[in-house]
């Protein structure tokens, strides 16, 4: 029999990126780990793709998503469904990633049964309680519960030393999105993916621009303003594509299609597959993003990046040199674009600097640790 049973729980497209390969190097040891996976649903279309992209088998699929769901609700049923899951599978470990309300309500449905909590990159903090939204809340709620911590770099280690977690709980593993963007990378050059209604622009030497935008404390004001200012940049550069993969939210389908879709330049796409989008990623010459995976993927790639938000949790990134916070002021996010995209030497400093998230081998670090747990 293996020695752990371990129950990863996820229920988003980023949660899916960002565990498969943990969940891979765990499956890789079956004399150490029982490893089970459960979906949530948090996600419903977006996640399974790329579970299957993964060849991830789930052991459990609560198919929780439902239309128009609040937080509270949404919070309700995973929590029940989570805790039954627990009783039943009995697991030594449960490991959550991140900061969505399926990695929240993980580690609460673990404490509960008072299982032991993991929680992959763990110490990512804004300091301000409602930017993200919900996110910066979650993150801290799960690292009170989590008994294991991986932190993705030193400034996360050291927030959570700051907190008062004993340092024998903390291991800086680098960020397991950069394994799965490696991984991926690999596959690409083997097997050019198929890109669909992109692939004439994607094979041309056009200069490209890859948007994405859908946090809940932009929806409203905020979103339209990011809509604003892609607005008037692709109306005064009209010779660069601007790809925007558009979030299924309504509320983020709303404003972009009511603002963008009449622009010739402006090429709005469903969500892509974590393949095409990576190719997508390598290809672009600039990021707007309010995404953190992103912030973490395109500085690997060497990739500047503008940041649609007001505040950060990857400070790394922005301090390195790699990235800048422009909120959501529509003219500080095309003067920044402007510039970055009209000047070389200031394109190119950005573009050369450090990645400060990893070397690819966070996963074998996190399978590491927990074999060796008494």
């Amino acid at each position: 029999m293996p020695d752990k049973k371990v129950l990863v729980v996820l229920g988003t497209r980023p949660e899916a990126i960002k565990l498969a390969p943990v969940i891979l190097a765990l499956r890789d040891r079956p004399k150490a780990f029982d490893t089970r996976v459960c979906l949530t649903g948090q996600h419903r279309d977006m996640v399974y793709q790329f579970v299957d992209y993964f060849a991830i088998n789930a052991d459990y699929d609560l198919k929780l998503m439902q239309d128009g769901q609040t937080l509270p609700d949404l919070t309700a049923r995973l929590l029940t469904s989570l805790d039954r899951v627990v009783r039943d599978y009995e697991p030594d470990v449960i490991l959550v990633q991140g900061d969505t309300t399926t990695a929240f309500a993980g580690s609460l449905a673990g404490f509960y049964r008072r299982v032991s909590v993991g929680h992959v990159e763990a110490g990512l903090r804004t300091a301000h309680k409602y930017a993200p939204f919900p996110e910066e809340l979650n993150r801290r709620i799960v690292g009170v519960i989590a008994d294991h911590h991986f932190a993705p770099t030193r400034r996360a280690e050291q927030a959570l030393l700051n907190e008062g977690v004993p340092a024998s709980r903390v291991v800086v593993t680098g960020n397991t999105v950069i394994d799965a963007l490696l991984h991926t990378l690999s596959r690409i050059k083997q097997t050019p993916p198929d890109m669909g209604n992109l692939t004439e622009l994607i094979n041309s030497d056009r200069p490209l621009v890859l948007i994405t935008g859908h946090r809940r404390e932009t929806f409203g004001g905020g979103l339209y303003k990011i809509c604003i200012a892609i607005r008037t940049l692709a109306q005064h550069l009209g010779h660069i594509a601007f790809v925007y993969p558009v979030h299924l939210n309504p509320n983020v389908q709303r404003p972009v299609y009511e603002m963008l879709s009449d622009l010739p330049n402006v090429y709005l796409v469903p969500p892509l597959g974590y393949v095409q989008f990576v190719r997508l990623l390598s290809r672009c010459r600039l990021v707007l993003t309010d995404s953190g995976g992103i912030q973490e993927e395109a500085p690997t790639l060497d990739k500047p990046v503008l940041v649609m938000r007001e505040v950060t949790e990857r400070m790394e990134a922005v301090e390195a040199g790699a990235a800048r916070l422009v909120g959501t002021d529509p003219e500080l996010i095309f003067c920044e674009s402007v510039h970055l995209l009209t000047n070389r030497e200031a394109w190119r400093a950005m573009s050369a600097a450090v990645n400060p998230f990893g070397d690819g081998r966070a996963a074998e670090r996190i399978a590491n640790y927990l074999q060796d747990l008494p």
